[in-house]
């Protein structure tokens, strides 16, 4: 009855990209920027302090509960960067 799949077996996971620990300053400034923006467009100008002090906190605390957050590498660049541009 299930010798034969209707759809192909999964492939296997690419190597994990080595995570390093996150620093304190890498997190306050991502926080932040998700407090002060809704996708490309600022939310309002006074909100980036408020923003700022909200993820200075949500650290301290992260900190004062032993997370620890990691990220990825930084991304290769696009294999056209550095070629210079097309002249007519």
């Amino acid at each position: 009855m299930f010798d034969t799949l209707p759809y192909a077996p999964s492939m296997s996971d690419p190597a994990p990209p080595r995570l390093t620990p996150a620093t304190d300053e890498d997190l306050i400034q991502a926080l932040a920027f998700a407090l002060s923006y809704s996708g490309r467009r600022r939310t309002h100008q006074g909100d980036e302090l408020m923003a700022r002090i909200a993820a200075e906190r949500l650290v301290e605390y992260l900190q004062k509960s032993n997370f620890v957050v990691m990220k990825k590498p930084p991304a290769s660049p696009h294999s056209a960067y550095g070629l210079p541009l097309a002249r007519d």
